[in-house]
């Protein structure tokens, strides 16, 4: 069950969903900066591979 709290991450220029999921992709799946850069670009969202790597 999901919390109705918002996510809370301090001075975020994307939303905490997204930041999220970058961050359990890479986890999860070993899925390079480069590729979670990729991918989102191929959603549309411009993300630079060293701000996942903040993420992480």
């Amino acid at each position: 069950m999901r919390s109705t709290k918002p996510l809370a991450f301090k001075w975020r220029h994307f939303h905490g969903e997204l930041i999220l999921q970058c961050v359990r992709w890479y986890c999860k799946y070993g899925i390079s900066y480069r590729d979670l850069e990729e991918m989102m670009s191929e959603r549309g969202l411009e993300l630079n591979h060293t701000t996942a790597y903040r993420w992480v």
